[in-house]
C-alpha cells in the first residue's frame, strides 16, 4: 500500500476539481480505507465513485498506467460508475472502470526491485480508448 505524501494529497485534490469542472459538479472526500470520493452532479445527486491515483510523469509519458488491484476491488463494489482517475504532472487521465482492460501482475509503488519481496497485485493499463484527458489551465 502506498502511503500519501502532502504533495500527493494537493495533487489528488487538483485532480478531482478539474474532474468535476467538466460538469459542474462537487465531490466529498471518502474515510481513508474507502474509495477516494463521492462524486456528485450540479444538484447534489450521487453520480459517481472515484479513485485517485497520482502518476509522478506527464500525460505523454504516464503510460502505463497502474493501480492497486484492492483499489479496483472496492471501487467496483459500488457500483454506481467506478471512475479511475490519474493525476499526472500537466493534467489528468481518467475512464469508467468497467469500459478499461488492463493486465494484472505483481509490482507496487515504487515498483519493487526484486519482486519476491514485498509486492502487491497491480492493474496496468496501456493506452486505450476508453480513456480521456484534461489537461490542466
Amino acid at each position: 500500500m502506498k502511503h500519501d505524501t502532502d504533495e500527493d494529497l494537493r495533487r489528488e485534490q487538483k485532480a478531482i476539481k478539474t474532474f468535476v469542472s467538466v460538469f459542474g459538479g462537487s465531490f466529498k472526500k471518502l474515510d481513508p480505507l474507502d474509495v477516494d470520493y463521492k462524486v456528485f452532479d450540479k444538484d447534489q445527486k450521487l453520480i459517481a465513485y472515484v479513485e485517485v491515483t497520482v502518476r509522478n510523469k506527464s500525460v505523454k509519458q504516464a503510460f502505463p498506467l497502474l493501480v492497486e488491484a484492492t483499489k479496483i476491488a472496492k471501487l467496483v463494489e459500488k457500483r454506481l460508475n467506478p471512475v479511475l482517475v490519474w493525476s499526472c504532472e500537466d493534467g489528468i487521465i481518467y475512464g469508467k472502470a468497467f469500459n478499461l482492460m488492463g493486465e494484472l501482475k505483481k509490482g507496487g509503488f515504487p515498483p519493487p526491485s526484486d519482486l519476491s519481496g514485498n509486492c502487491e497485485l497491480m492493474v496496468y493499463y496501456e493506452n486505450q480508448k476508453a480513456l480521456k484527458y484534461i489537461r490542466y489551465i
